[in-house]
This record gives C-alpha cells, structure tokens and sequence, in this order.
C-alpha cells in the first residue's frame, strides 16, 4: 500500500484565529468514557452506540410529541459517488464519517463543514470479491480515530487533523481480503475482522496494540489439522472454508468478552466437497479479549448452502428467564430465526422465527435448526425462504430497555437457489462462491418491515411494513421512538410501543446506513444518509 494521502482545511490557521472553539474539538476519548457512554448521550462513541451494540440513545430531547417538527439543519455531500454505509462516529463536536470506498472525513456537528478529510491510496487492481466498495465507519480510542480500509489496512489517524500515526496490513488483498466494517475499540485494543470468503479464505479475527498497530493475536474462524472442529470439515475443504469476520461485533467489559458473528462457508452453494457442519461457519463467537482464545461458540446454521451468514451485529442485555436473572447475549439471524443465548456459556435459551422460513421445522431444545428435506441449491432451482440476503442482512437491530424490545429490519423475500460447482478455486474470481446464485422472488409478496420483538422470546410484538428492499438499521431512544428508513427515499420516526408511524420525510433517495443521534450545544440531532448525502435534523 503506498503512503496515504490526507488534506487539511486551513486547521493550524483556524487554531490560530479561534483558539476556543478549537479546544472544544481537542479529542481525547478514554476507554472510560466509553466504557460509560449512557453518562455521555451527546456523542456516539462506537458503532453499536455502545459496548452492547444495543443502537440505544438516552437522549429524549426529541419525543413522541415533538418529532412531528423536526427540521432540516444541514447536508453533507459525498466527494465520491459510491454505496454509502458508513455509521458517523461523534466526540466532542467532530462527527466522523467513511466515504466509499476509503475516505475518512471529519465534519463539524453543527454545521456539517468539513474539518479534514484522508483517503486510502488503493490498488489499482483492488480485489472485492463478494463485496461491495465501501465502508461502515471509524472506531475512536484517546486522540486517535482508527479505520480499516477496502485493501485490508489498519490504518490510526490523528483525531484533530487526519495525520496518518501507523499503517498496518491486516491480510493480502492480493489473495481477496477486503474489510469494509468498522473496527471495535476496546482496552488498549483495535479489534476488528476480514471479509472476501467468496475468494476462498480462512476467516480470522484480529487485535492490534492501540498505541502502534502491533497485532496482539489472532483467531481463526476454521480449524486446521489437529485442532478440534477440524473434523466437521471433509478432506481439505477448510484450507478454504470462508466463514470470514466481516461485521463488527460487541463487547462484554466485565466478563472481558467479545462475541462476533461469522460468515457462511465457502463454496456458498454446493457442500457437496464439504460435508460435516463446518465449524465455526454461521456461528457466534465468544472471545476472551485479552488471548484471543475461543470461550464458546454457537452455530446457528450448520452445514450452510444458502449464504446465511451470522455476521449480523449480536446485542447484550441482562433480562429475567424463568425467575433467574441471566447475561443475554441475542442475534436475529439472517436465516430468519431470532436467538437467545447465556452470553456467560452460551446456552441456548429461547429461539423463534421472526420472518417467513421454509427450510427448518423448527429448534430442537439445543437451538441446533431440524432441518425438512430437499432444502439445498439444485441444478433447476430450489425456492426456500429466506433469500440469500437474508431476512436481515449487515444493518443493525437495535434493543431498548424502555420497551425490553429488539426492533428489527425485517426483509420477507424468497429465492430459487441454484447449485454450482463442489469446489472453492481460490485463485479463480470468476467462480465466487462456488458458481452458484439465485433469482429473487419479487412482487406483492416481497417487502421489508420493522419488527419489534419481545427480546427474550422473539415473539413479535408488533411490526411496519415499509415500500421496498430497506437497507437501514434501527436506531431505539429513550424519547420513545425508533428511526428507521425504506428504499423509496424516506426516513421515519416510529412510536417504539406501537410501531405507528410519528415523522417521515422523503429524502429522494434510497438510505442505505445505520441512523444515529448526537447532542451539541444542549440540542438533539439525528442523522440519517440518503444516496451520496448526510442529512441531519433537529427541532425549530
């Protein structure tokens, strides 16, 4: 990777001439800080929100009463055309964003101005193979923001003025690793995954020293020769199993804890060469944050043929099961089931479909799916629910402990699967996958909706139908609502008890990232992005 470029806007003269208002953007975000985020609702610290990854704001300045006037305060246009994903990171008045496909651009959260802004120099021969170009946000740790680029680089900025401290080599695009997720900040630690399964890799996971990009250790999402699991894989079909880290994950402090979804094995849609469960592919990852060893694990889909992946953001929450009180750490899956699992052990406690399935009868009382027959990818096309992009895909769920509620963008949508070739040729990006695909089942029957599930059953409570394929996360606050967005372009407000509609606007274009809110100068503000553009609102 050659050395990164980055620009800055006239920062050391603004320092001179506004020497006050500087300071206020003088980052120094502490492990505390984030550790105690809910005592800090003016800012967005990590990309779940917080350690939890629950999408959760205690701010309540803007409610159900007054959400009917929010107002436009300020857009923010892209440089860059591209698919917008990224979830803004805010500290102390900055608000920091990814464009697509490596640009880092800090904007003044009052005016959406732009403070710096660093781009990645990428190859030209950028390999993205079952990935789009893009990234889904920053994680901040003291007076640095970090950020993993599409080339598979960890790269640490300074907070005030986008200085490149280090640069590190996460993986080799030249062998299809690509990272397009936002890293997690914890103790001292980057943490963060790999994406590009579709060309035939080992799934890994990583933490890398804060201060200077060392990598503390690494965990491997498929077993090798000798290690246990390695048996759930037949011959040698784990030397290229995918099962790859792609979207970030949460973070227990007290049980030092890490739990992160895996990906679907490789090929997607013929395990004819790989039969066995093939572990640790679909799964949910407990990981001791210090060693990187594996605590427990849970897979949700053994055996996978339809690219259900599990790399859906998990989300923890303490709640009573049976009269006891217990560590949840919950998921509502790709494959249309929503789990509940001890975060502590990893016991299964409860699981339900939350969306239209036709592949399994149910969980058995160990949450493993029973399976019906003749569910696999065939030569002339076998329809199962849900399709390959799940009934939910990347975007985040998010959880309120108002309503003990998980709001989740619900897709409802088939798909004819279609089966290709039994082995994974690394070296050949023309074969992704394995060869195979699909064709959607579009129409009437089609269509997304926010679900809200009782979080420790996953019985819907009650649910939004929306217009189109939404592409959105949820984002929960204590002022009662849920923000949400469909694919027509608009962006809404919903009444978290109810799921009645409170506020829309219709932004022209279809939103594609998860939403967030913030407070500066004692006012709330939410932002939501549409097409190449960061909108933000507040009230009159």
């Amino acid at each position: 990777m050659k050395t990164s470029k980055y620009i800055l806007y006239g920062f050391v003269l603004l320092g001179l001439l506004l020497g006050s208002r500087v300071r206020s953007w003088a980052q120094n975000v502490t492990y505390d800080d984030i550790l105690h985020s809910s005592d800090r609702p003016q800012d967005w610290l990590t990309y779940g929100g917080n350690y939890a990854s629950q999408r959760f704001s205690e701010l309540k300045q803007i409610n159900k009463e007054n959400v009917k006037s929010l107002q436009l305060k300020w857009v923010y246009q892209l440089r860059r055309q591209g698919i917008f994903e990224s979830s803004p990171i805010v500290a102390d008045g900055m608000m920091y964003v990814t464009e697509p496909p490596t640009t880092v651009t800090a904007l003044d959260v009052r005016t959406g101005r732009p403070i710096w802004r660093w781009t990645a120099d990428l190859p030209k021969n950028l390999l993205t193979i079952g990935l789009f170009p893009t990234n889904r946000g920053v994680a901040i740790l003291g007076d640095t923001v970090y950020v993993a680029t599409i080339d598979a680089h960890l790269v640490a900025l300074d907070a005030k003025t986008g200085a490149v401290r280090w640069n590190v080599e996460v993986g080799s695009n030249k062998q299809a690793v690509a990272i397009t997720q936002a890293p997690l900040a914890i103790n001292g630690k980057i943490v963060l995954g790999m994406g590009g399964g579709e060309g035939g890799l080992r799934g890994y996971i990583d933490a890398y020293d804060a201060k200077d990009g060392k990598r503390l250790w690494r965990l491997y999402t498929i077993p090798t020769t000798g290690e246990p699991g390695v048996e759930t894989w037949a011959g040698d079909s784990y030397k290229y199993g995918g099962a790859t880290t792609w979207n970030t994950g949460a973070y227990d402090p007290e049980l030092n804890t890490l739990y992160w979804g895996t990906g679907n094995p490789a090929p997607d849609w013929n395990g004819d060469a790989r039969t066995g469960d093939n572990l640790y592919s679909c799964s949910l990852l407990a990981i001791d944050a210090d060693t990187g060893k594996m605590k427990w694990y849970f897979q949700f889909t053994p055996h996978e043929t339809h690219d259900w992946d599990a790399s859906e953001p998990p989300i923890l929450f303490d709640a009573v099961i049976s009269g006891k009180k217990r560590k949840i750490v919950a998921q509502a899956n790709r494959n249309a089931f929503y789990y509940v699992l001890d975060r502590e052990t990893g016991e299964f406690l409860a699981g339900a479909p939350y969306a239209k399935q036709t592949w399994a009868k149910g969980l058995d009382a160990k949450g493993r799916p029973i399976e019906l027959s003749n569910i696999d990818p065939s030569t002339q096309g076998t329809l199962i629910y849900p399709s390959i992009t799940g009934s939910i895909n990347w975007t985040s769920s998010s959880y309120s402990p108002r309503t003990g509620l998980v709001y989740v963008d619900t897709r409802e949508q088939g798909a004819y699967y279609f089966k290709g070739h039994p082995e994974m040729d690394p070296y050949n990006p023309l074969d992704i996958g394995g060869g195979g695909g699909q064709r959607l089942v579009n129409g009437d029957a089609a269509y997304s909706a926010v679900r809200a599930l009782e979080s420790t059953t996953g019985k819907v409570k009650w649910q939004f139908k929306m217009v189109g394929d939404s592409w959105t996360g949820t984002l929960a606050t204590a002022g009662g609502l849920v923000f949400c967005a469909d694919s027509q372009g608009n962006f809404l407000a919903l009444d978290d008890a109810t799921g009645k509609p409170a506020w829309n606007i219709q932004l022209g274009n279809s939103l594609r990232a998860n939403p967030i809110t913030y407070a500066v100068d004692g006012k709330q503000y939410v932002e939501g992005a549409a097409g190449n553009s960061i909108f933000v609102f507040g009230l009159p």
